[in-house]
């Protein structure tokens, strides 16, 4: 059943205009301007910087240990200098390389090993080791840097290494030089 509005005749639309009385029309109103917004403020940023200080104390290693920047180098007693030289130079030809990035040491130790004894198999003489820079290992520093140097100083296969030339991944890897 549907309802009918009820409907307004004439009596009642003049009863309504004398109790209304005279009307005038509005005048249009320009609509209030927007609030400005704020300039952009970075709170993430200082929230950052605000931690940096707490950070640097809780530091369980010394920096001046081993720099991200730090290069590495090492010559097995017996060798000339000269092999040291040659292979930070770059005059030694990379025959085959490894990336350790995303490893945990374990698996990164196992690689070395594995990769230096396929090297050695196939009769490769200079190879990279790619380690990174140990840019987000946060306060343990460079966790894959510090164990390539370990490892490699303690293989007797091991004739130099030093860390790579600016083009071939600066202080991020190590270039060795194994007995042939």
């Amino acid at each position: 059943m549907t309802r009918r509005a009820p409907s307004v005749d004439d009596q009642d639309s003049r009863l309504f205009r004398e109790a209304i009385g005279d009307v005038r029309p509005m005048q249009p109103v320009e609509a209030a301007p927007g609030k400005p917004r704020p300039a952009p403020h970075p709170h993430m940023r200082d929230a950052d910087e605000a931690a940096v200080p707490a950070e640097l104390l809780l530091m369980d290693f010394d920096p001046a240990d081993l720099e991200v920047g730090e290069e590495l180098s090492y010559l097995r007693d017996g060798y000339p200098p000269k092999v040291l030289r040659q292979l930070k130079r770059g005059q030694f030809s990379i025959q085959a390389d490894v990336d350790l990035h995303q490893m945990n040491a374990a698996a990164a130790q196992m690689t070395i090993a594995e990769f230096l004894a396929e090297c050695h198999h196939e009769g490769i003489r200079c190879v990279r080791i790619i380690h990174g820079k140990g840019l987000r290992s946060k306060a343990q520093g460079p966790v894959l840097k510090g164990l390539t140097d370990r490892l490699l100083r303690r293989r007797d296969d091991v004739v130099a290494f030093a860390s790579a030339r600016a083009m071939q991944g600066g202080t991020g890897a190590v270039v060795v030089l194994l007995k042939a």
